[in-house]
């Protein structure tokens, strides 16, 4: 304690915790770069802000856990072999409700949030014949032809 108190009053220091983030090096930029560059050389001048982007996003019904702060505190001189079980697991549910939302964007606007119905595979048929033609498509095309042209 007396070190945090340091680190805090005297030395007038804030403690951050460090968050995941993918490293995106040089190396990925230059990539992504000519990548970007190819897409534009395959669409006729005009076109580009009709470029669709779609993604589908799982969300889950089981809360996160914070392993850090998943303690059992016993007295001393007790084993941790002489604890319960139940007291030392830390259990989450097999299967677990989920929900699977996909979006299409592109520089224009987005399309609605399309909500698959549960226990669908997304499988390439699926997203040709369902979540491309059925939804996304019919959507992206109305834009086309409100949206003023360049």
């Amino acid at each position: 304690m007396t070190v945090n108190r340091i680190i805090k009053n005297e030395l007038q220091l804030k403690c951050h915790k460090k968050r995941r983030a993918h490293e995106l090096t040089d190396g990925n930029k230059k990539k992504r770069f000519d990548c970007y560059r190819k897409l534009l050389r395959r669409c006729p001048v005009g076109t580009e802000n009709f470029i669709w982007f779609t993604d589908e996003k799982l969300f889950t019904v089981a809360a996160p856990s914070n392993t850090q702060n998943d303690r059992v505190y016993a007295p001393v001189g007790v084993q941790k072999k002489n604890i319960a079980p139940s007291r030392l697991l830390r259990c989450r549910p097999t299967f677990s409700s989920s929900l699977v939302v996909s979006v299409g964007v592109s520089a224009l606007r987005r399309t609605d949030l399309h909500f698959i119905d549960a226990g669908v595979k997304i499988n390439g048929q699926y997203y040709r014949e369902v979540l491309l033609m059925q939804k996304l498509l019919p959507t992206s095309k109305s834009f086309r032809i409100t949206s003023p042209s360049n």
